[in-house]
């Protein structure tokens, strides 16, 4: 053949033995002599590997992996986490259902619940999640889904999954669980009735903020096919170099999440009590309202929590000025300790009224910590907490 065919048509040797690091496959679509298994592939999702919005080796590497880690059948990854909270949403919910969904949910999920509900029709019933009767009260013919967080953003609240899963099986409802804040390390949730878990995987199972990623996980096959259909029109698709990111991310998740407990426990503790801190919400602390339900299935408290300063909105301006170590950013689950202020920023798509039903107030700050030594992170806190 001509060079410039030769070039073209080039071809790696297959190995005879392991590669240690899974392969990054950063290809669109894939070659046939036959056409028979090309067309299988375009229908079903354990088909062949034929076009990459449908299906990638080193994508279906991470859905494996984090499926097995959540006790799962199989799953869905996706661009972002938001772009697994949307597929669910188009998916499961049609034109006049019902959603009942915990009041302190992740600004972006609530958002989109919102304008689904405007342009659908929808009707969505927000709960508690404390209370097994209010969910049971809530149900009604045209209810779908139930949505609830393991642990919510910012304020830790967590909903009684054990005990309001089994209400929504019993009617029919499909539960799906975001839980990226656990993490499958500490808790998963379709071991306590859920029939979907979600993950923003741009937080701790990527873990270097180097990656925008989401992934669903299905405790059914049928409803797993269901949704996969729904995907590859959708198109909410990762590319399979953010999927070999988060790969390399997941073989230190528990490592890191070992760390990021550690150093939550010491931080709680130094803003509890601190004379500019007027509330600190982590879960882990005996007197925040969801301890005893958290302490009952979630294995540990490494998620990120908020604590209100003394001084309101002035003060929460302040105080983000005033952090040197501690970094300004939004996201969360990577090495880096991070804050933000939630009433204009992750939540900002909230009313007054919503801010306050998730408790949040306007000097609430979240914290992300991060795997740095802790006495270097309270020793910034307690500089910024004298800023402002």
């Amino acid at each position: 053949m001509h060079a410039d065919t030769r070039v073209v048509h080039l071809r790696a040797p297959v190995p005879d033995s392991t590669p240690l690091s899974v392969p990054l496959y950063q290809t669109s679509s894939f070659a046939f002599d036959d056409p028979d298994p090309l067309a299988d592939g375009l229908n079903r999702p354990d088909g062949s590997f034929v076009y990459s919005r449908f299906a990638n080796p080193t994508v279906r590497a991470l859905e494996e992996i984090v499926a097995e880690l959540e006790g799962g059948v199989a799953a869905i990854a996706t661009g972002s986490g938001m772009g697994a909270v949307s597929l669910l949403l188009h998916s499961l919910l049609r034109a006049g259902d019902h959603v009942i969904a915990q009041h302190t949910l992740y600004g972006g999920t609530h958002a989109a619940l919102r304008k689904l509900a405007d342009r659908n029709n929808l009707t969505v019933t927000f709960v508690s999640g404390h209370d097994p009767e209010e969910v049971r009260a809530a149900i009604t013919p045209r209810t779908r889904l139930l949505y609830l967080e393991t642990v919510a953003n910012p304020t830790g609240h967590v909903s009684d999954l054990p005990a309001l899963a089994p209400i929504a099986r019993e009617a029919g409802i499909v539960t799906v669980v975001d839980n990226t804040f656990a993490t499958p390390l500490l808790c998963r949730p379709i071991e306590h009735g859920a029939d979907v878990v979600l993950h923003s995987v741009t937080k701790f199972l990527g873990g270097h903020s180097d990656v925008t990623g989401g992934i669903a996980v299905f405790a059914d096959d049928t409803l797993y096919r269901e949704v996969w259909s729904e995907a590859v029109e959708f198109g909410a698709v990762p590319d399979p170099f953010a999927a070999w990111l988060t790969l390399r991310g997941l073989q230190t998740l528990p490592l890191r999440i070992a760390r990021h407990t550690d150093n939550v426990a010491r931080v709680a503790g130094f803003l509890t009590g601190h004379p500019a801190v007027e509330r600190v919400l982590w879960t882990g602390a005996p007197d925040h309202p969801s301890h005893a339900i958290a302490s009952a299935f979630v294995g540990g408290f490494a998620a990120p929590f908020c604590f209100d300063l003394a001084g309101g909105y002035e003060a929460g301006l302040r105080f983000q000025k005033g952090v040197r170590v501690i970094k300004l950013a939004p996201s969360l689950g990577g090495t880096q300790t991070l804050i933000l202020h939630p009433a204009s920023s992750s939540h900002r798509q909230l009313d007054d009224d919503a801010l306050r039903a998730a408790s949040i107030g306007p000097g609430t700050i979240r914290i992300a910590v991060g795997i740095e030594h802790p006495d270097d992170l309270i020793a910034d806190l307690d500089q910024a907490l004298g800023a402002a």
